[in-house]
């Protein structure tokens, strides 16, 4: 008998062991779902008032969160208060310092061509114009639309253009007007103030941008927005089709594609309230 209780002494020793050293991942699971929440407060937090939000034992929440205020992840402040970690700016400025835009978004702009089989353009603000750094041309039929890597245009013919002017308030946009004079490209360029800010009230809108044979004659564009992990717009993804292909009806998808590159660079965004 005595040799029997032994056996269940020594059998049961390991169900008394944290849950945290049986199962690693959980563990991980778990700092994660600590540095979510931590994230939602501008603030520090309680340890009361987190572990609530996290769903985890109290106990449980400030062990891990001790161990991660040793690494730099989370800090710890006065009256058991916590907030996320110098360490998590280190590694965002280093993952941050490695992404390349044009590298970050072929990806996508590759699944748009495939899905549109139309040129699609990366294109960024450089001053009163926009340059084109990327593209993938067409290759339907013997009407191409050809947009040269290094290309420039100006931001109000551009459907890229005017989700960078959208950006702007009504001062900066008028004092973009004065300063250019807003020259036509074509015939279906605009030139006139209030008309651009017509337009512009569109793209907030419609979160897309249109150029219907603005900038060259038989070739339209639809443009849509890629935005950074601070949230500021750094690009404008744009299909391109010669005028009697034009579809409209593909706006989700080029928004789709930006939003993927977007998301790629760190962009999340904000559910509104």
């Amino acid at each position: 008998m005595k040799t029997s209780s032994n056996s269940v002494s020594t059998l049961a020793a390991p169900a008394s062991a944290p849950a945290e050293a049986k199962n690693p991942i959980q563990v991980v699971e778990r700092m994660m779902k600590l540095l979510d929440v931590l994230a939602l407060h501008p603030d520090p937090a309680p340890l009361k008032q987190i572990a609530l939000e996290t769903g985890l034992h109290p106990s449980t929440a400030h062990r891990i969160l001790g161990a991660m205020a040793q690494s730099g992840f989370v800090e710890r402040g006065d009256g058991g208060t916590y907030r996320l970690g110098i360490r998590l700016l280190e590694l965002g400025s280093l993952v941050k310092s490695r992404i390349s835009l044009r590298e970050t978004a072929m990806p996508a702009m590759l699944k748009l061509h495939a899905a549109t089989g139309e040129s699609v353009n990366l294109g960024i603000r450089d001053g009163d114009e926009i340059v084109y750094v990327e593209r993938t041309s067409s290759g339907r039929s013997a009407v191409r639309v050809v947009h040269i890597v290094g290309a420039r245009a100006p931001l109000h013919t551009t459907a890229t253009g005017k989700l960078f002017l959208a950006e702007l308030g009504q001062d900066r946009i008028r004092d973009y007007a004065r300063r250019t004079g807003l020259p036509a490209s074509t015939p279906a360029s605009i030139t006139e103030i209030a008309s651009l800010e017509k337009e512009l009230d569109k793209v907030r809108r419609h979160s897309v941008a249109f150029d219907l044979d603005e900038v060259e004659n038989g070739v339209r564009c639809i443009a849509a927005a890629v935005r950074d992990d601070s949230g500021e717009l750094i690009a404008g993804l744009s299909v391109s089709t010669p005028s009697e292909r034009f579809n409209p009806d593909r706006a989700p998808l080029v928004r789709e594609a930006a939003d993927e590159i977007s998301r790629s660079l760190g962009y999340v965004k904000r559910s509104a309230r």
